[in-house]
């Protein structure tokens, strides 16, 4: 009678504790889940978020590099390096050689000079932040085409600065882009890249093509029904206000660029399934891809500051040189300043940028080579070419952003054949060739086309700068 009586509480007691036990270890183990899920969406939130702060830190606690380190490093920056070897040969043939030689030496100088300025502006651009950085590199990314269109301008040659504004854009458009097509798919049967950040920049480049066309559309329909002095005077209010336009433009999408690339970095999407293990490894790859990616500066600071003024002195002098050589070597060489300022000098400025820009095309990563290619373009467009407007304002030389119908058409069609071919995001060998075979085309147009040409008025005055490229005669006051 007592056994039941006993032994059913004491089993009723051992089975509630056994299933209080058994839920608490299962409460427990819920809680030990949530909170490693809760930790994991936190690390992983705080690693998405904080992923620039803990670059910077890295940066910032990195070891500087020593003087010998930074000298071995500028040695090694490239290949073209040793060509740095004209540069005193090319400063000396300006009293010793002909204009000819003069032409020559300075013109090979200048192209590891560019280069080494790039490395200079990169190296400073990794200590001063996004921002500076970027701003940094808006400046000096066209660096000698800025400082020899200067040059070519104080010595009022117009016709030389205007072609080679227009040449850099189509050497960029056209030979640049279409090689780093061709060459990219050689190695690779299609290619791809972002077609939004293409497009953004291709349709700025609109922006700068209509305000090359509207001149010329205002030339065209004032000619015959208002006097020479009246067009003349128009077209420079006109061009002087569009130029400051442009800028303003360029430098909102630099503005639009830096907070967009904020906002991108503080909403990066947040994995829905921490705890699974695929997501693990692919977020643990792309941390891992993200430390590979941080780059740090290769020269002690004072070394780079130096290296960037001295560069651009060397650049200034040789660029002084190489454009006083100019006229001389029009005349001996049979060539027109046009074909000079359109094809020769943007070799010059942009060689280093070609090398970059075929190179990265080589490596799958066109995203990098389609913004030097077509970047550097609009930033001709948008920056260079309507600051030369200023300072020829400046400096009291009359140059405008007229430009007479044919090199407009040219302009028009290099940007509707890029934004027709990058449209779809995919690039092959074939539309490499396509770009390439237009820019030979026209390479050879220019090689015939007269300075004297003109769709309109002509210059009455001796000024050297022919109103095909400037427009109604517009001489320097």
């Amino acid at each position: 009678m007592t056994t039941p009586i006993t032994t059913t509480p004491t089993d009723n007691v051992e089975y509630s504790f056994t299933t209080t036990t058994t839920h608490q270890q299962e409460e427990v183990h819920d809680s030990k889940i949530q909170l490693n899920n809760d930790s994991a969406k936190s690390q992983h939130s705080n690693g998405e978020s904080g992923s620039s702060s803990r670059r910077s830190i890295e940066k910032e606690a990195h070891r500087e590099p020593t003087t010998k380190e930074g000298l071995m490093a500028i040695v090694k920056s490239s290949w073209i390096n040793p060509l740095v070897i004209f540069i005193p040969f090319g400063i000396a043939s300006h009293f010793v050689w002909s204009p000819t030689v003069t032409f020559v030496l300075n013109f090979i100088a200048i192209v590891p000079l560019a280069k080494l300025l790039g490395y200079a502006t990169e190296d400073i651009s990794l200590r001063i932040g996004e921002v500076l950085g970027g701003l940094l590199n808006a400046s000096f990314g066209n660096a000698v085409e800025l400082i020899v269109s200067i040059i070519a301008l104080t010595k009022n040659l117009v016709i030389v600065v205007q072609a080679s504004m227009l040449g850099s854009i189509l050497s960029n458009l056209l030979l640049v882009l279409g090689m780093c097509f061709w060459f990219g798919g050689y190695r690779y049967k299609e290619q791809t890249f972002n077609v939004t950040a293409a497009q953004t920049s291709a349709s700025l480049l609109f922006i700068a093509t209509a305000s090359l066309l509207l001149p010329a559309a205002f030339y065209g329909s004032s000619f015959g029904t208002a006097s020479t002095a009246t067009v003349n005077s128009d077209i420079l209010i006109i061009s002087r206000a569009t130029s400051i336009i442009l800028l303003v433009v360029y430098f909102a999408y630099l503005f639009f660029q830096f907070m967009e690339e904020a906002a991108i970095e503080e909403r990066r999407p947040l994995h829905q399934s921490v705890g699974d293990g695929e997501d693990a490894l692919e977020q643990q790859r792309q941390d891992n891809e993200d430390d590979e990616e941080v780059e740090y500066p290769q020269l002690p600071f004072w070394m780079s500051i130096a290296l960037l003024l001295v560069i651009t002195a060397l650049v200034a002098v040789c660029a002084e040189f190489l454009v006083s050589a100019i006229e001389s070597v029009v005349e001996q060489w049979h060539i027109s300043e046009t074909f000079v300022g359109l094809i020769l000098l943007p070799i010059v400025g942009n060689a280093a940028e070609h090398v970059t820009a075929v190179t990265v095309a080589y490596k799958n990563k066109m995203d990098l080579a389609l913004g030097v290619a077509v970047g550097s373009s609009m930033q001709i467009a948008l920056l260079v070419t309507p600051l030369m407007v200023i300072i020829g304002w400046g400096i009291n030389v009359d140059m405008s952003l007229y430009f007479n119908i044919y090199e407009t058409a040219v302009m028009f069609i290099a940007v509707v054949m890029v934004n027709y071919l990058i449209m779809d995001g995919k690039s092959n060998w074939l539309e490499g060739l396509m770009l390439f075979a237009i820019y030979i085309i026209i390479a050879i147009s220019f090689y015939y086309y007269p300075d004297n040409a003109s769709g309109g008025l002509t210059s009455g005055g001796d000024n050297s700068t022919s109103s095909a490229i400037t427009g109604p005669a517009m001489g320097s006051h």
